[in-house]
């Protein structure tokens, strides 16, 4: 009968066997069982561990993964370890890579989280999330893995994948002294892939290459691993070969981020600086803060300062995130974890932001903080006007949870009461109006996205203008500056053609084009943000087949001949249909309007001429 031995809780607990001979079938079955748990395609053997007392049995059936028992105890995962055995590490990868396939496997394969919990996209908590596979709010899990018998704390900070949380995706690269560059073995280095490796350069993280679904049959790893060293230039002689759905490699992953990511440096003894990198407003505990210890140390009880914000808290609640969260009664340098303090609003306590102690505060900030800036605006109208109250009650709500979205009340003698809302980008605009929809039972109806214009006056004034119908009179302005974007598009050489076109359709300017693989090309256009939020991405992946991605950056504002466009029904001016466009484009862009017009207005017993 196998029995569990007492020990001492500082070790790494293990299981001791006795009364069994080496000859027992359950012994030989036990210690036959591979690594990965799923293909027997490694040699190395499983160390069962798990929080034990004297006297007791182990249960049967207990899944056996990884270098860990999936049945261990919360309590184990806590054991402190030295800050030289800490790993901080994120995971890159562009869209549909297997990113969060391959966090639920390291989860599983650690024993962080049991079988019978374990669901897809584990990290992924809104349904929003599963159903478009995409991460959209990031997550933090602390995971323990032995390691030759040491064991070792790893902590997971996943990041979103979309251009639209750049910001996002930089301050938890900022926490983190390495990470996994995953990238799909069937499908090579996609444009948002390259963004995000470039962010976590430029944050000096060591990065592991890993190429994912191998067991495709359409995966090509020699290849893929010839396109990034050429094209990003990493030493892809260690990568890792993997499968996140089918569990290969999983093991060597692990391993590979305790031997080739640096741990955090010892700087306990310092004031206490903690960078932000996420947080959420919960109703009965306000905004619970994810924050990654830089410098000193924070504990329960401690008078904390928001050094951008300039509000100070005490904090009520210091733990780890486990991936559910955990207290504990201090949090040291090098160490991830949340902390609660009553904090009432999510712009109290931004992502970026820097946490320190108001009696001892640290000298200076983290470098990198930055206000979030809405880019994209739209108008959000309920279709029934008795919903108004209900659709401002819920941008609140939102609110508390994303400080970057920004509202106004609006009204309009068409629309009625509504709101003018400010976005990051077209994803973010997308995934709040679907919110609004689903969680609150609205019915919308949106208005056409525009960009934020910057217009000189005439008499020397400068101002932001979002809302088209706010536009000056001709007379009173000097100049119209648009936002422009610097966009990569990375695409197979058969659609080079189509994406010039593309491009020169939407005023685009070319800068450069290189070959990055023997038949795939990447293409640098820098063109205005307003010729992008309208169907520029449908049209990108409609005249490539699906093949083409993209990656763009706002790279400032540019003068531009722009006038505004009106639309008149029956002689009256509808001003939400007012937008502005380039005058060269100011035609075609009207006859489509007023044709799309024409085709949606029901029938009437008289004539009602549309003009623009």
């Amino acid at each position: 009968m196998a029995m569990a031995s007492a020990m001492d809780l500082s070790s790494p607990p293990t299981f001791f066997l006795s009364g069994t001979s080496t000859s027992s079938p359950s012994l030989r079955r036990l210690s036959s069982i591979s690594v990965s748990g799923f293909r027997r395609h490694s040699n190395r053997k499983l160390q069962i561990l798990c929080q034990a007392t004297a006297g007791t049995e182990p249960q049967s059936g207990l899944s056996v993964s990884g270098s860990k028992l999936a049945a261990r105890s919360g309590q184990d995962r806590l054991l402190k370890v030295p800050i030289s055995n800490i790993r901080n590490f994120s995971i890159i990868a562009h869209i549909d890579h297997g990113k969060s396939t391959l966090a639920d496997k390291l989860l599983q394969v650690t024993g962080t989280v049991q079988n019978r919990d374990m669901k897809e996209q584990f990290l992924d908590n809104m349904d929003l999330e599963r159903e478009r596979g995409i991460t959209i709010k990031l997550q933090a899990a602390r995971m323990r893995y032995v390691y030759e018998d040491t064991p070792f704390c790893l902590n997971l900070i996943d990041t979103p994948g979309h251009v639209d949380f750049s910001y996002e995706v930089s301050r938890s690269l900022a926490a983190c002294e390495g990470a996994l560059l995953v990238v799909d073995a069937s499908q090579g280095v996609e444009a948002q892939t390259l963004a995000n490796v470039y962010l976590a350069l430029e944050n000096n993280l060591e990065i592991i290459p890993v190429l994912n679904k191998i067991d495709l049959p359409g995966a090509e790893p020699e290849k893929v691993l010839r396109e990034i060293e050429e094209v990003i230039g990493l030493d892809c002689s260690k990568a890792i070969f993997c499968s996140a759905k089918e569990g290969i490699g999983i093991t060597e992953i692990l391993d590979a981020i305790v031997q080739r990511i640096p741990a955090p440096l010892d700087t306990a003894g310092k004031p206490l600086r903690a960078l932000i990198f996420d947080s959420y407003y919960d109703p009965y505990r306000g905004v619970i803060v994810y924050f990654r210890v830089i410098d000193g140390k924070v504990k329960k009880g401690d008078r904390i300062f928001f050094m951008a914000s300039g509000k100070d808290y005490f904090a009520d609640e210091v733990g780890v995130l486990s991936p559910n969260q955990i207290q504990v009664d201090e949090l040291y340098a090098g160490e991830v974890g949340y902390i609660a303090a009553s904090v009432r609003s999510v712009a109290d306590a931004r992502v970026g932001d820097t946490i320190t102690h108001y009696s001892r505060k640290a000298e200076s900030s983290l470098p990198g903080y930055e206000e979030a800036t809405p880019m994209v605006f739209c108008g959000l109208f309920p279709v029934d006007a008795d919903q108004f109250p209900d659709l401002r009650d819920a941008l609140e709500k939102l609110q508390l949870n994303d400080a970057a979205l920004k509202f106004e009340p609006e009204t309009s003698s068409a629309m009625g009461f509504g709101f003018r809302c400010g976005f990051l980008g077209l994803l973010h605009m997308e995934i709040v109006q679907e919110r609004l929809e689903r969680e609150y039972n609205l019915n919308l109806i949106t208005t056409a996205p525009s960009v934020v214009y910057r217009v000189n006056s005439v008499n020397g004034d400068t101002t932001l203008c979002s809302n088209p119908s706010r536009l000056p009179d001709p007379g009173q302005r000097k100049s119209v500056e648009e936002p422009y974007v610097k966009i990569e598009l990375l695409t197979p050489k058969d659609y080079i053609g189509a994406l010039m076109e593309l491009a020169q359709e939407r005023r685009g300017e070319f800068k450069e084009m290189k070959y990055i693989a023997e038949n795939r090309a990447s293409i640098l256009y820098e063109l205005p943000l307003a010729e992008m939020v309208g169907d520029f991405f449908d049209q990108l992946k409609s005249r490539t087949k699906g093949y083409a991605s993209m990656e763009y950056s706002v790279i400032g504002y540019r003068e531009s001949d722009l006038i505004k466009l009106d639309i008149l029904i029956n002689a009256e001016m509808v001003e939400p249909l007012s937008t502005i466009v380039h005058r060269d484009k100011a035609y075609s862009v009207g006859r489509a309007l007023t044709q799309k017009l024409k085709e949606l207005i029901p029938r009437q017993m008289f004539k009602v001429p549309i003009q623009i």
